[in-house]
């Protein structure tokens, strides 16, 4: 018996991976997130599956499932949004399957800002612009960020953030990154991305506050802010395909 994490995506059933497909086809017991996996993702489950959402279940609840379908020799699919390693809350899953001496494998799915960044339409690291993405996430009512995880930290580095859970705290945002970005630094917030609601919502971060608060946009958004995000004019080339820098696959310059 073993427990499949499985990363679902963003939402969109088309962006399960054919291994996270094949396991929900598969496995007698199906708890899934329905406050952020559709359940058309699950709902090819087999017949007479025992599909549960886990949105009203605390862990005591999901961890007593597992182990009755332990007890049966039953494998569960545990399906997540996004990828499980984002945010996925699985750690305190595993810690008590190991315990338990349980089985368990992580099947990755495809992140939120990936989702987002292809919605879009765009490259999120832009030659001579940004080359890092830092995913982080605001603390509010959920568990508090590390000391040094801060925005203002993140921020010095000018990178691309992808901000989870912060769609309440835009004024916060706005707050700490302003000093660094500046007033009028590219702001996207990806409402439901993947779901057939999906929307994007562009702005800056002097004004996306009253963008979102127009849209009535108060939950499952990210939000992405850097200077990648908007029309960046003239950029280098990457080098990987530039004929005057040789590599290891194109070892001789080539001459103009």
């Amino acid at each position: 018996m073993t427990v499949y994490f499985i990363g679902a995506g963003p939402g969109d059933p088309e962006l399960l991976t054919l291994k996270a497909q094949r396991l929900i086809r598969a496995c007698p017991v199906c708890l899934y997130a329905g406050s952020l996996v559709p359940q058309a993702v699950v709902a090819e489950a087999p017949a007479g599956a025992r599909v549960l959402d886990t949105a009203p279940m605390t862990l005591d609840d999901t961890h007593a499932e597992i182990v009755a379908a332990h007890a049966k020799g039953q494998d569960v699919a545990r399906v997540h949004s996004g990828d499980p390693s984002l945010y996925g809350a699985i750690a305190e899953q595993i810690r008590r399957l190991r315990a338990d001496g349980i089985d368990y494998q992580i099947v990755p799915g495809v992140p939120a800002y990936a989702a987002a960044a292809a919605a879009l339409g765009q490259e999120l690291t832009v030659p001579g612009v940004a080359q890092s993405i830092v995913l982080t996430r605001m603390s509010m009512k959920s568990t508090s960020m590390p000391p040094g995880e801060t925005l203002e930290n993140f921020a010095r580095s000018g990178a691309t953030l992808a901000i989870h859970l912060g769609i309440r705290a835009l004024r916060e945002i706005e707050r700490q990154l302003v000093p660094f970005y500046g007033p009028d630094c590219p702001v996207i917030v990806a409402y439901r991305v993947g779901w057939p609601d999906q929307s994007f919502l562009r702005g800056t971060l002097s004004d996306i506050r009253e963008r979102v608060r127009a849209e009535k946009i108060t939950r499952t958004a990210l939000i992405l802010v850097g200077p990648a995000l908007g029309e960046v004019g003239d950029f280098s080339d990457s080098a990987l395909y530039d004929p005057a820098i040789p590599h290891v696959l194109r070892p001789r310059v080539q001459k103009a």
